[in-house]
């Protein structure tokens, strides 16, 4: 079976040869070399992970992580964990302390979530926005998303254009690339299809389906108030928040599955730890006569 990766919001870049060659003095001959030479080569899931994984390890060095023992990563933990492992893919979690309410993974295995969408979400909520990034995953979304953004940096290097397999990227680009993760961009066609893969996740897993249109509810609540412009920035490319809801609610109606979600409480905080009171019996002693 072949190697699954996940991958929770790996962009969809997409470049125009007129606008390269605006910033690049490429000849037309050029041009159509380098274009042959990305056509032709051939990315695979390995090249996927290995390019993800450089660009994770960037941007994690440039983001806040939360700790082993901070609530929000005791919550990731609790709330992931059972999901780390399965079906071929395996996970590695991490929560970036910052108040946009966003999420991502790459292709080898890297998910990373925003403590400013825990701070919205229950947990039946968050599953329901992995399971849609799952989703990118197993229809390809994500590997043909990273081919793409290696590609036009290709497009700037055209003896790495040229090369059959993938070329070292410098630092310079791996940020382009970490920045294209972080904005990901799928067309409308292909969040849709992830979100119908969201509710058979939770469908599968015993999830309540009814927090995936509650989740997108939460999004369209935000993006008409102060939150509206990371909202807007996140779901640019995403169909209308309302319109995802409604698709979510029909699902779960036609399964006979609908109810009115009710949000759980929201706890990004460690547990508190119990203590057991020590009881001391106090043992009677008698003295013999003699």
């Amino acid at each position: 079976m072949k190697k699954k990766f996940i991958v929770l919001g790996v962009l969809v870049a997409s470049f125009g040869v007129s606008k390269m060659n605006a910033q690049i003095n490429f000849g037309d001959k050029a041009i159509g070399a380098v274009q042959k030479g990305v056509t032709g080569f051939t990315f695979s899931n390995a090249d996927a992970a290995k390019l993800s994984k450089e660009a994770v390890d960037k941007l994690d060095a440039e983001h806040e992580i939360a700790g082993p023992t901070d609530g929000y990563a005791v919550r990731l933990n609790r709330v992931f964990g059972k999901h780390a492992a399965g079906d071929g893919f395996t996970l590695n979690y991490k929560v970036y302390k910052l108040k946009e309410v966003n999420a991502f993974a790459t292709a080898d295995g890297s998910v990373r979530v925003y403590s400013g969408l825990m701070d919205i979400m229950d947990d039946n909520e968050l599953i329901a926005v992995i399971g849609h990034e799952i989703g990118h995953v197993a229809n390809n979304d994500s590997r043909d998303a990273i081919r793409a953004a290696y590609q036009k940096e290709a497009l700037m290097d055209g003896a790495a254009s040229q090369s059959a397999t993938l070329a070292t990227v410098t630092d310079s680009q791996l940020g382009k690339i970490g920045s294209a993760i972080i904005d990901s961009k799928y067309s409308r066609k292909q969040e849709s299809e992830a979100d119908l893969f969201a509710y058979n996740f939770m469908k599968k897993n015993g999830y309540d389906v009814n927090a995936e249109e509650s989740a997108f509810r939460i999004l369209a609540k935000m993006s008409e108030g102060s939150q509206a412009s990371f909202i807007d920035q996140m779901m640019s490319s995403h169909p209308d928040s309302k319109k995802r809801a409604d698709d979510a609610k029909k699902r779960a109606e036609k399964d006979g599955l609908y109810k009115a979600y009710v949000q759980q409480k929201i706890v990004n905080t460690v547990p508190a730890a119990t203590t057991t009171k020590k009881t001391t019996t106090t043992k009677k002693t008698t003295t013999k006569k003699k």
